[in-house]
């Protein structure tokens, strides 16, 4: 694995926290009125959040789970809208959410580290994705971390406009 891969996956906990500390309090569930251009899922900060832990876990973990274990596997997307709905995101607490992911991507870089030549280059097919291999859905891992970063971005910059309309 690339070590500029890893360095990233491990330094995602701290920018994640860092970008969702900018909301001010009263933004963190706010919602602009469109989400036109926005570069992750149309989510609040908070549930940016939540979406990011459990896609680290249902998601990430699964995956390479499974295609360590199991011969060429399917790799399920995961429905984001219906996670929001069924776990209640914009209820969830904050500091919980990041403090399970952060525990989460401690397990990830557990799993991926050290891993052979051979384990990196087993196969399996992502759905939206197609075949890939380990060494490939680690890289998918660390742009939806990166994914994430810009929507938060996104997501400052329209509570930025907003305060000027």
């Amino acid at each position: 694995m690339r070590a500029v891969t890893y360095r990233a996956l491990a330094d995602f906990p701290d920018q994640l926290e860092a970008h969702y500390a900018a909301f001010a309090p009263e933004f963190t569930r706010w919602a602009p009125a469109s989400w036109d251009g926005v570069p992750s899922e149309a989510l609040t900060a908070v549930e940016q959040l939540c979406h990011v832990r459990d896609i680290e876990i249902d998601g990430y973990q699964v995956r390479i789970r499974r295609t360590l274990e199991e011969a060429h596997p399917t790799l399920a997307s995961i429905d984001t809208d219906a996670l929001v709905r069924e776990r209640a995101y914009a209820r969830d607490d904050p500091a919980r959410a990041l403090a399970a992911f952060r525990a989460a991507r401690t397990q990830t870089l557990e799993m991926i580290s050290g891993l052979s030549g051979a384990q990196l280059a087993r196969t399996a097919f992502f759905e939206g994705y197609g075949p890939l291999t380990l060494r490939s859905l680690i890289h998918y891992l660390c742009s939806h971390d990166q994914q994430h970063l810009a929507g938060l971005q996104w997501l400052l910059g329209k509570v930025d406009a907003s305060r000027v309309a």
